[in-house]
């Protein structure tokens, strides 16, 4: 048994090795381009570690079971010698791919490099034939010398000569599966193993370095964008002529709600806190007479990685994916952050759950956001507040303490922030409510309350911009997927001492407005939100809210609204009396949308 086990050691060791070796390999192959210091060398490798052990525990699966079958019958050494060929020439392809391909891409090797092989010849009019022999004689004596390190390990097991020790050493061997799938996933958290959680820096090629391109090549085939291919639904011309006046980007307007062009901004998105909730949340209900009041607004989908992506880039959401899970698009994305650095802004996140969840450290590194402080950033006791992290109560306090400590900066301030203790379980530590739900709104609701209270003392207040917004809605009781009016109707509202004087705004719009509404009130441009708009702009002539979900789109108009189900190709909700061109208008949105999503 002693043996097996170190082989199995030492075979997992070396692959961990093996995937170290190709990080210094591909960094120092873009030496030139990407300046590095050697601590940056050490990053790399550090923070890439927990995705090649996860990987690595792919590759230990086939020699895992040899080792197993092998305490019952002889296995042949031919057999491991057979797997490894395979194994040393898959690592060596996706090394050299990935750092030959990454020249042209800037992103990790993935799924979308075999498209170029259904048409090598285009592929190959992009290279020289040297250029793609040097390669292969690259991958030749890279995947030998992966192959000769491995085989040196192998040996040949002797079957256990009795049965007791043949049941316990299987035994053993079978308690160590649930080990293995617990390492290949990521541990017992809510996040599992995915590339977000290797990002730490600014710069993206540090990031990119850290990322295992085997696994991210594996990763890629779960994210499923051919699936947008059905939403191809009719000729793109007519796609057009629909969808005039609805997707607009210029700002026409005399109208203003601030009193200042360069506020500080506080952006927080309300976990799952939906205008159903109101009742429960009368502190915000009194704030809604404070500020300015978007009262028609919806959530863009059901789950906080794509509201987060509608709110804070101003992009729409999708059926079947989601934007935040795939780096490669999720990079390319314009975003608040981004437009207010460029204004010389200082940018900063605040999350108390897992930010390597749905990959949002790598959105938020991605699209600007240059301060990250999360769960790992607290006590271990404040870890455990709650079940999805640290309570709302301690991190809106760590919240203000970083907002007032930024304050003596000259600079204007960004700052984003997730709340997160209105989610399952609804484990808050005040019991307002004998509903457990109920109660954990009236838990944010107090939390906001104070937050505001404290931070209007503060001389913050003055000159500070806070944009309360909920992620999306959420199915309860009576109200589901069904009643679209009701679970996606969202707060947006705009408080502080920036606002020039409260209104209310009832023009219809989506979360994913907010960014072209924020931006048209500083004064900058925004053409690169394709699909955010200006809802106080008179070029907003199509007033329109969309939200999806599993394959399933509603849209709501002047006209009424109807939710249709792609799956079953039917209506499943008609409030409208123009039922057919809004159902054009629906479809031709989504085919716009991913469209633009697949070409990014």
């Amino acid at each position: 048994m002693r043996q097996r086990v170190l082989y199995l050691l030492k075979t997992y060791l070396l692959t961990v090795l093996v995937f170290i070796v190709a990080k210094l390999v591909f960094m120092a192959s873009y030496a030139d381009t990407y300046p590095f210091a050697f601590s940056d060398v050490v990053d790399v490798v550090v923070h890439g570690l927990t995705l090649d052990l996860s990987t690595a525990l792919y590759i230990l699966i086939v020699p895992f079971l040899a080792a197993l079958i092998s305490i019952w019958v002889q296995v042949p050494r031919w057999l491991l010698k057979i797997y490894f060929v395979v194994i040393a020439i898959a690592l060596s392809l996706s090394f050299v791919t990935d750092t030959s391909l990454y020249e042209f891409w800037r992103f990790k090797l993935d799924v979308s490099f075999l498209s170029y092989l259904e048409t090598p010849t285009e592929a190959m009019a992009s290279v020289s034939a040297s250029y793609l022999f040097w390669r292969l004689v690259l991958v030749l004596l890279i995947a030998t010398a992966i192959f000769l390190a491995y085989i040196k390990f192998i040996d040949i097991w002797t079957p256990e000569p009795t049965w007791p020790k043949k049941i316990i050493h299987t035994v053993v061997g079978l308690l160590c599966i649930p080990f293995i799938v617990i390492g290949i996933r990521g541990g017992l958290g809510e996040s599992t193993t995915n590339i977000g959680q290797v990002y730490f820096s600014q710069n993206q090629f540090l990031n990119h370095s850290a990322v295992n391109p085997v696994f991210s090549f594996i990763d890629s085939f779960t994210l499923q964008l051919d699936d947008l291919s059905q939403y191809q639904l009719m000729e793109a011309a007519t796609c057009d002529k629909l969808l005039e006046g609805v997707y607009t980007t210029e700002s026409l307007h005399e109208d203003t709600l601030l009193n200042t062009s360069r506020p500080d901004i506080l952006i927080i998105l309300m976990e799952s806190a939906g205008e159903q909730f109101a009742h429960a949340m009368p502190h915000l209900q009194q704030l809604k007479k404070e500020g300015v009041w978007f009262s028609n607004c919806f959530a863009n989908s059901w789950r906080t990685d794509r509201g987060t992506v509608a709110a804070l880039s101003g992009w729409p959401s999708f059926p079947t994916v989601s934007v935040m899970k795939i780096p490669e698009k999720s990079r390319t994305l314009p975003s608040i952050a981004l437009t207010l650095k460029q204004q010389g802004y200082q940018t900063s996140y605040l999350y108390g759950g897992d930010i390597n969840f749905t990959n949002m450290r790598s959105y938020l590194i991605s699209t600007g956001w240059d301060s990250l402080t999360c769960m790992s950033d607290f006590s271990l006791s404040e870890q455990r507040s709650a079940q999805w992290g640290v309570r709302d109560d301690i991190t809106f306090k760590t919240l203000l303490t970083k907002m007032t400590q930024a304050a003596s900066d000259s600079l204007p301030h960004l700052w984003g922030y997730s709340t997160l203790s209105s989610h399952e379980p609804w484990d808050v530590p005040q019991k307002k409510l004998d509903d457990e739900v109920l109660n954990a709104f009236a838990y944010l609701d107090t939390c906001l309350a104070d937050f505001i209270s404290e931070v209007r003392q503060t001389p913050l207040w003055n000159h500070l911009l806070i944009i309360l917004v909920a992620d999306h809605g959420i199915i309860y009781k009576g109200i589901d997927n069904m009643h679209p009016m009701q679970k996606n109707h969202i707060p947006m509202l705009w408080l502080g001492g920036a606002v020039r004087q409260p209104r209310e705004i009832n023009t219809l719009c989506n979360q994913s407005d907010l960014a072209a509404t924020l931006l048209g009130q500083l004064q900058l441009p925004h053409s690169e939100y394709t699909f955010s708009r200006d809802i106080l702009s008179r070029s907003y002539v199509h007033h329109t809210a969309v939200n999806n979900y599993s394959n399933a789109q509603w849209l709501c108009d002047s006209t009424g609204h109807l939710l249709y189900d792609f799956d079953v190709q039917r209506l499943t909700v008609d409030s409208t009396a123009d039922a057919n061109r809004l159902l054009m208008v629906n479809k031709a949105i989504l085919q716009k949308t991913t469209d633009n999503l697949k070409n990014r």
